[in-house]
């Protein structure tokens, strides 16, 4: 099996492990067929993008102990739907990328120059 390329054509480095992340929970923003929400970009959540998300109907932030999802906080990093970070970036809550752990496939859904625009600092 090939390893996973960033959007900057490397290897797809690790999102998070603590908490633990990725549509697969390998800590790492792959996907594949089965992953239509395309979990691609990895994000350092803030409080203004989990109040949006709360808004919108997606709850991350309260925990949920039957998931053995421990909710997130502000600073986890975390594989969000490509089509999400894209609607959060035009109503102006985009977290910040990581943009070594975002999967090629981001680039399908949302631009290079919108990803850089919200890069982490390293």
């Amino acid at each position: 099996m090939d390893p996973s390329m960033n959007v900057l054509g490397g290897v797809l480095q690790p999102c998070s492990t603590a908490p633990m992340t990725g549509f697969y929970r390998d800590g790492c923003c792959n996907t594949g067929p089965e992953d239509h929400g395309s979990h691609t970009v990895c994000v350092v959540v803030t409080a203004e993008f989990l109040a949006l998300s709360k808004y919108l109907g997606n709850d991350l932030s309260t925990p949920r102990p039957e998931f053995r999802f421990r909710g997130l906080k502000p600073g986890d990093r975390w594989c969000l739907c490509a089509a999400r970070f894209l609607q959060a970036a035009q109503e102006f809550a985009a977290p910040k990328v990581v943009l070594e752990a975002t999967h090629a496939l981001a680039l399908e859904i949302v631009p290079m120059e919108l990803l850089q625009a919200h890069k982490a600092e390293d």
